[in-house]
This record gives structure tokens, sequence and C-alpha cells, in this order.
């Protein structure tokens, strides 16, 4: 589904990604844990390319792109790429001035050329997806944080995509806001709903994960199953950065 090889991304003399090798199988939660500034958001736009890699291979479904400086890809094959991809944002970026409804249906017109009906009873079934069709004529300064962000799953779902991109979903959220999200998420992931989710929420990553990723300094320094990251890794970078975790 989605493939990496020697992905890197500079920022000026700065080296964010370092040769990241990375393969997420279709049907699979993958989840990429590690300390801030490691590059953990940086991978994750670069799946999408809201941010460009600078070299390196990705491949997502049947699209491959090679990534030079100075040779950027194409726009149309950029586009075409992110139309596979949903993302769910941090600090939800929901139009506050459009419903609920309207802002699940808004990339169905305008990215898919669904007619509005169509896109209103996808909207209305994936509202009712998250628990949120009671909520579909609200706007997003009527909503908590936990229902905006809700929203923005159905938002991101509403497009067909391959695959979901999660950046740190919860981590804008009041601590007991942040159970009704990952609840939504864990309902996908056991639909086999493909993920990839930047997140701090170790015990989603222990429940929902198929993979988990530990990022350091710009380079990947272990992977493998919740397992055996959590129980039995043997990295020392790892087991320093899930004991101040646990703290």
């Amino acid at each position: 589904m989605i493939k990496t090889n020697q992905l890197t991304k500079r920022f000026g003399q700065l080296d964010v990604l370092r040769g990241i090798d990375l393969q997420v199988e279709a049907g699979t939660t993958t989840v990429i844990i590690g300390p801030s500034g490691s590059g953990k958001t940086t991978l994750l736009r670069c799946l999408n390319l809201l941010e460009m890699p600078t070299s390196g291979t990705l491949t997502l479904g049947d699209q491959h792109l090679e990534f030079q400086a100075s040779r950027p890809p194409k726009t149309a094959d950029v586009l075409r790429l992110r139309q596979q991809t949903g993302m769910v944002f941090q600090s939800y970026n929901l139009f506050p001035h459009m419903t609920a409804l309207e802002n699940v249906m808004e990339g169905q017109v305008t990215v898919l050329k669904r007619s509005k009906d169509q896109a209103r009873t996808k909207a209305l079934q994936l509202l009712e997806k998250v628990g949120l069709s009671d909520r579909a004529n609200q706007y997003p300064h009527q909503l908590s944080g936990g229902q905006q962000q809700r929203v923005g799953i159905a938002r991101a779902m509403a497009i067909d995509p391959k695959v979901l991109l999660f950046d740190e979903p919860t981590s804008a959220l009041d601590p007991e806001l942040v159970g009704e999200v990952l609840k939504v998420m864990k309902e996908l992931a056991r639909e086999g709903m493909t993920m990839v989710v930047v997140t701090h929420e170790m015990n989603f990553a222990r429940e929902a994960a198929d993979q988990v990723v530990f990022i350091d300094q710009g380079v990947i320094r272990e992977q493998g199953t919740p397992e055996q990251i959590f129980t039995h890794t043997q990295d020392q970078r790892t087991l320093q950065f899930l004991n101040i975790l646990n703290r």
C-alpha cells in the first residue's frame, strides 16, 4: 500500500528525515512514535506531499514517485497521490462558516465532483458513523473539540481515500474528550481501514496498531509489533523514550 525508500527531507541545512524506509500494508494500522522534533509529523506530511521530500522514493498503491531537488514531481502526479489520502489534523481545520454536514460535503463536491445530493447522502452516513448524525447542522463553534475532530475524521473519509493519515489527532483535546476520538479510530482499525497515526497515545498504539515505528533524530530506530516495541525492545533509545512516558 505505502512504501518509502531512503526518503529524506531537508529544510535549509537541517536534515529532518534521513533515509526513511517504511512499508505499510493495506488494511493495517501503523503508529509512529518518538520525541518532539524527531521528524514524525514531517514524515506524515511527506506521505501525502504536503511536504515535498528532498530525495528518495514514495509508492502509494500503483503510483510511484521519485524525488530530486532539481526536478520536482509533476503537479498532476502530486494531486493524484493526495486524492488517495485523507488527512486528519491536530487542530481540526474545519471551515468555521460551514456546518458539520457542509464540511463533510465540501471535498466530495470540489474534488470528486459529486452532486450535492450524493455528497449529502455520503456525509450523513459518515456523520452517523462517527456518532454525530444529530450534530449535522451545527457549526464548529457549537461543537466540542472531540466532536470537531470526529467531523474532521468524517471529512477525511468522505473522499474515499486508500489511507487515512492522523497527525496527533488528540493532542489538542481536553483529556475527557480524547476517548471519543480514539473510539472512532479503533473502530476504523477493526474495519480494516489503512491508517498511519502519529500520536503520544501509547495505549492506542498497544491496542490498535499492527506496527509501531519509533523515530528519533530523523531516522527509524526501531519498528515492529506493539509487543516487540513495548515489551521486548532491546534498543536503549526506545527504552529511554518509553520510560520517560511512563513516569
